[in-house]
């Protein structure tokens, strides 16, 4: 199945710190609210926790009550979902991001730039693979944080059509998540979401928000409000993809690389 338009909801929330149970509960009671018809549902980076280096007390496996959650949501609502969380798998830990759709686990994606100023490459062991995945008749690449720092690893060499990013960005450097975003649509000819939480962390982090969808243009697409809790539904277009590459044809001039991972 192919559809010209997808519904997309971007969940910007607070997380409770390292508190798996009641981040599910508060993210489903916000699902539950959803009354558009909707494809698609986007949670942070390490929705279950907040972005920890406590990866032991909050880690699960790829079986475990999150996995099985994320399911159970995905078929009684006919959608995919998709976020990171804190993954235990062959004796390491990984910040995975996973989609689920009603028929299981469509894609998982392990966070490529581990975040050295917290000491995140200490703890999760990096991704080394680029993922892009179908669904709906979509291209979709998922990243993580701050994979968002590095275009190399993002340039458009599979003509994706979304690019997204589910974070955990504080508010000192929000500036840069704001302009890269909004590069990242220019410069890959394609729709690119982000997905922030907000509120303080268990460090006292603060997190401000300011999720985005934007077009192959740059422009953005949603209302969101900065630093609040919102659920926002925003739909992406498949013909302004195919008309403005065609027309301009900046990806035919892309430079070729080789990336060393």
């Amino acid at each position: 199945m192919t559809k010209s338009n997808l519904n997309v909801a971007l969940i910007q929330t607070h997380l409770f710190w390292e508190d798996p149970e009641k981040n599910r509960t508060h993210i489903e009671n916000k699902i539950n609210m959803i009354t558009d018809d909707v494809d698609l549902i986007i949670l942070p980076e390490m929705f279950t926790s907040g972005f920890t280096m406590n990866a032991p007390k909050v880690a699960e496996t790829m079986d475990g009550k999150t996995i099985n959650w994320l399911k159970t949501i995905a078929k009684s609502k006919d959608l995919a979902i998709m976020g990171s969380l804190v993954i235990s798998e062959n004796d390491n830990y990984f910040n995975r991001f996973v989609c689920i759709t009603h028929n299981g686990l469509l894609a998982q994606y392990d966070k490529r730039h581990t975040f050295t100023l917290a000491g995140e490459h200490k703890v999760y062991k990096a991704g080394t693979e680029k993922v892009v995945f179908n669904y709906l008749g979509w291209r979709i690449c998922p990243l993580i944080c701050y994979d968002l720092r590095f275009p190399v690893w993002a340039r458009n060499v599979e003509d994706y059509d979304l690019l997204l990013y589910v974070a955990n960005w504080p508010k000192p450097r929000i500036n840069a998540w704001d302009a890269l975003l909004k590069a990242r649509a220019i410069e890959n000819m394609c729709y690119c979401i982000g997905v922030n939480r907000v509120g303080l962390d268990g460090l006292n982090y603060e997190y401000p928000g300011h999720s985005g969808a934007y077009d192959v243009l740059g422009y953005k697409l949603d209302q969101i409000k900065t630093d609040t809790e919102q659920v926002e539904i925003v739909t992406l277009e498949k013909s302004p993809i195919e008309k403005y590459r065609s027309k301009l044809n900046f990806l035919n001039d892309r430079d070729g690389f080789n990336l060393e991972v």
